[in-house]
């Protein structure tokens, strides 16, 4: 009786070693592939992105379900972008980015109070470079494996990128609805003219719909849209002090 018992016990043993193992390997196996998988991030401080993992996402949906417009994208350099557009977007998504090193800590805390004043789920508090992370490499889930890597990627983009290049690439891969993105797209799709011809209004109407860009847009007649164009070309008007930055 007992060396059957000893025999078990070895044999619960040995296989929770192997689990043991197999777990290993497959924890390395996966750590990896990440390293090998992980994106080039300096190499956009000078290249220009081909596509982006939300370009890629939008094409694969479309060729899946035959639904939605044709993917409209054009690349413009940081001089033909419009400084309205800049300042709008800068006001409307992340009025401190020539500030903050990739994380605004006091907009989280903000976020987070109003979540408990207001009983509501938390509004995103994230900069255009953490942003610029997730369009470029990741996806829009929100799970903490992504969110981790959002950060090192963020912080990866700020060590290599000039505040300038980073707008300038979050101002060409950004939606600005179905199937359009960046800014010289989208002027041309919504007001019939380039990214650099933008005037104040038009800036403001893009800038407001970033947070919801399939829905939201210069043609919407959302009445949350238009309080939020309301409420950007408001800020705008008082932070004249981006223009020195952009």
């Amino acid at each position: 009786m007992r060396r059957k018992k000893k025999r078990a016990s070895t044999l619960r043993k040995g296989k929770l070693r192997r689990l043991f193992l197999l777990a290993a390997l497959l924890l390395a196996a996966g750590g990896a592939w990440q390293v090998l998988a992980w994106p080039a991030v300096e190499e956009v401080a000078t290249r220009n992105p081909k596509t982006t993992a939300f370009i890629e996402q939008y094409k694969k949906e479309r060729m899946k379900t035959g639904r939605g417009p044709p993917l409209s994208w054009k690349w413009v350099p940081y001089g033909s972008i419009s400084p309205s557009l800049k300042q709008a977007v800068l006001v409307g998504e992340d009025i401190r980015f020539f500030v903050h090193n990739g994380f605004d800590y006091g907009e989280i805390q903000n976020s987070l109070k109003e979540t408990l004043q207001d009983g509501e789920p938390p509004r995103g508090a994230s900069t255009i470079t953490q942003q610029l992370a997730k369009n470029l490499w990741l996806s829009p889930s929100r799970n903490p494996v992504r969110k981790i890597k959002e950060a090192i990627l963020t912080y990866q983009l700020e060590k290599h990128l000039r505040k300038r290049r980073i707008l300038e690439i979050y101002l060409n891969v950004v939606e600005f609805g179905r199937g359009i993105y960046g800014a010289e797209a989208a002027a041309l799709h919504y007001f019939g003219k380039h990214a650099s011809a933008l005037d104040t209004h038009e800036s403001a109407l893009l800038a407001a719909s970033l947070p919801r860009p399939s829905s939201w847009n210069p043609q919407s007649r959302s009445t949350y849209y238009r309080k939020h164009v309301q409420r950007i070309t408001r800020r705008m008007s008082r932070a004249t002090f981006l223009l020195s930055y952009i």
